[in-house]
């Protein structure tokens, strides 16, 4: 089944699960991205997800929206590298309550 997000949608980074309760009431929104949609890159036609960050990003050089490939953006959380994390991919749609 093929994963999509349409513009509007909350999205969550796994990193959110590394995140303390302390953390989250200081800010809710940590590690979470609302979806703008997609683009293609001009020159070499690759696929992007254009996003924004719900919380302050410092590796945004000032700029509102990130841009990531999109295959990087739907793949599958790397699980030996982060073997705690419980989350299938890297970015998933974030609901109240599916902490």
């Amino acid at each position: 089944m093929e994963r999509k997000f349409k513009p509007g949608t909350i999205v969550r980074h796994f990193k959110r699960e590394t995140v303390s309760e302390e953390e989250l009431k200081n800010d809710p929104n940590k590690y979470l991205y609302e979806i703008i949609g997609t683009s293609a890159h001009t020159e070499t036609k690759e696929l992007l997800m254009i996003y924004k960050p719900l919380y302050k990003v410092d590796c945004l050089l000032g700029q509102e929206f990130a841009a990531r490939p999109l295959d990087m953006f739907m793949s599958e959380v790397d699980h030996e590298k982060y073997p705690n994390i419980k989350q299938k991919y890297r970015f998933e749609e974030f609901k109240e309550g599916n902490e």
